[in-house]
Parts: C-alpha cells; sequence; structure tokens
C-alpha cells in the first residue's frame, strides 16, 4: 500500500472514530434540557459524558493534524473553502467546553443556565455544521448541505439519547427512550435521503455497479440506523447504541469512500500529499502512539461503564 493510500485510511478512520464518539457527546449536550427536570437528573445526565467528553474532541485535533501533516493541499483547501462554518464549529466548541467545565463551579441557577445554553447551542452547532460542511464537499450546492446538516443533527440527537437511556437509570432513562422514538421520526428519513446521496455524488459512482461497496455501506447505515430504533423500542439500549454508532461508522466509510481519490474539486490525494519523507516519519510515529491512545481511551470507558443515578442535590 502506498503510504499516500494509507494515510488517507488512517485519516478517514479518525474522522470517522470522530463522528461516533462525539456524536454521542453532541446529542447529549443537545438534548441534555428536555432529558431533565431538576438539578439532580440534569447533572445525571451531563455525567453520561462528564469523563469522557475533552477525549473524544481529541479525534478532532488528531484528524485535523494529520491532515495538515499528510496532505497539507487538502487541509488548506477545505479550512479556506470552508472558513466561516468551521470557525462557528470551533466558537461552538469552545462555548460547549467552557459550559461544561464551569457548570459545576458556579452556584447560582441563573449561572447554571447560562452555561447549559451553551451546552446546547455548542453541541448542536457543530453537529449540524459537521453534517452541512462533508454534504457541501461531496455535493457542491446549498440544499445538499441543508440536508446533510439535518441528518447529522438528528441523528447526534438520536445517538445521544440511546447513549443517556443506556448510562441512566430511573426516569431519564424512561425519558431518553421516549426522546429517541421521537427524534427517530426525523433522523431515519434524512437518513435515506442523506446516505443515499453519497454514493452517487461522483459522476464515477453515480452507477452502483461502477462502485457497489459505497451503496452496500450507505444501504448498511441505513438499516443500522433502524435497527437502533428499533432496539430502542424493546428496551435493548446497549445493542441499540451499537447500531447507532454502526451507522455512524458505516457513513463515515462511505463519506471518505466517495472522496477518494479526489477529496477538493480538481485535487486528488497524490497531488496534495506531503513528500515521501514527511509521510515515512508520520507512520512511524503514528504505529508508535496509535496503539496507546487507543488502549487508553479504551480503558477510560471501561472505568466508568457504569450507569448513572440522579443523587439528591
Amino acid at each position: 500500500m502506498e503510504l499516500t493510500t494509507f494515510w488517507f485510511a488512517v485519516i478517514a478512520f479518525l474522522w470517522t472514530g470522530y463522528f461516533v464518539l462525539e456524536g454521542f457527546d453532541f446529542g447529549v449536550g443537545l438534548l441534555a434540557p428536555a432529558l431533565s427536570r431538576n438539578e439532580a437528573e440534569r447533572r445525571q445526565v451531563l455525567g453520561t459524558i462528564g469523563p469522557v467528553w475533552d477525549g473524544n474532541e481529541v479525534w478532532l485535533i488528531t484528524a485535523v493534524g494529520a491532515m495538515f501533516a499528510a496532505f497539507p493541499a487538502w487541509y488548506a483547501g477545505m479550512l479556506s473553502s470552508f472558513y466561516l462554518p468551521l470557525t462557528l464549529v470551533l466558537a461552538g466548541l469552545i462555548v460547549r467546553g467552557v459550559g461544561l467545565e464551569w457548570r459545576g463551579k458556579v452556584h447560582h441557577a441563573s449561572d447554571r443556565a447560562w452555561c447549559d445554553l451553551g451546552i446546547m447551542v455548542g453541541s448542536g452547532l457543530p453537529a449540524f455544521l459537521w453534517g452541512a460542511v462533508f454534504a457541501d464537499l461531496l455535493h457542491g450546492d446549498a440544499l445538499a448541505a441543508l440536508v446533510g446538516g439535518v441528518f447529522s443533527l438528528s441523528v447526534c440527537a438520536l445517538h445521544g439519547a440511546v447513549f443517556v437511556a443506556l448510562k441512566t437509570t430511573g426516569a431519564v432513562r424512561a425519558r431518553a427512550r421516549r426522546t429517541a422514538m421521537a427524534v427517530s421520526a426525523v433522523a431515519v428519513p434524512a437518513a435515506v435521503i442523506a446516505l443515499s446521496g453519497i454514493p452517487s455524488a461522483r459522476t464515477a459512482v453515480a452507477d452502483w455497479t461502477a462502485a457497489p461497496w459505497l451503496w452496500v455501506c450507505a444501504l448498511a447505515a441505513t438499516a443500522a440506523l433502524a435497527a437502533g430504533v428499533a432496539l430502542v423500542w424493546r428496551g435493548r439500549e446497549g445493542w441499540a447504541f451499537t447500531a447507532t454508532a454502526s451507522c455512524l461508522a458505516l457513513g463515515g466509510l462511505a463519506l471518505f469512500g466517495a472522496l477518494w481519490p479526489a477529496p477538493m474539486p480538481n485535487l486528488t490525494v497524490t497531488e496534495a500529499a506531503s513528500g515521501p519523507y514527511t509521510l515515512g516519519v508520520l507512520t512511524w510515529i503514528g504505529l508508535a502512539a496509535l496503539p496507546f491512545v487507543l488502549g487508553y481511551q479504551a480503558w477510560s470507558y471501561w472505568v466508568f461503564r457504569r450507569r448513572l443515578v440522579a443523587e439528591p442535590v
């Protein structure tokens, strides 16, 4: 395998991991006011992502850093083409981070309300904009960007509701299951439209026989999302979360499959790539560091695997 191909696959893996892990973070932050009725329940909901949200953001930093090092022309082209939405994404992530960090340090209800608003806006804005950016990158029009944004926002909300149902008990768990079913009324139709548009985004794959595996990934992602909704309805939150995560993972695979070998208009990965020496050094660094990062994050999820209960304030 050529190093350019290898590093494109690495970047696709990092972005997909970010979508899967940060997806439920966004969903929890967005839905926290709807899933809780008092301060104890609000802490219960936000506590589900408390130990992991900042670690999940590392996937974004790593993905963008890998793009900068391995494909600087792709990095520069994407950031300059989508300067405003990516600036808003960054602003949303900052506001959300401040809200999550400061919420436990303030004591007045009005201050906590401002933190909650920041968490909700800072979660919903990036969740919508990431879908819009990548849909625009594929199709190059505003309608596609709108559909992509609605898809990513609704699927993140569903993913987050399922995660809260998996990690909590009592009234919050029941409320999260009902919310997941309600959100699915938007998420599933949006997924059908958005995911089917991924393999047909390029002329070369408009015919399904030209790249059948892209259609398989898109259809499998849609089926996984529908299965997740059915599993939530049956009270199988663990399998439902696996299904919604699989939807995002398969959607990411289809997305970057459609972007290969031209991630930007009139720019191939070969043209965008760094020199062989730079890619070689990056490969050795990545092979040495990545197992430790993955192992540490898996360990952190294992440590904080138990359900949370609403403790009196």
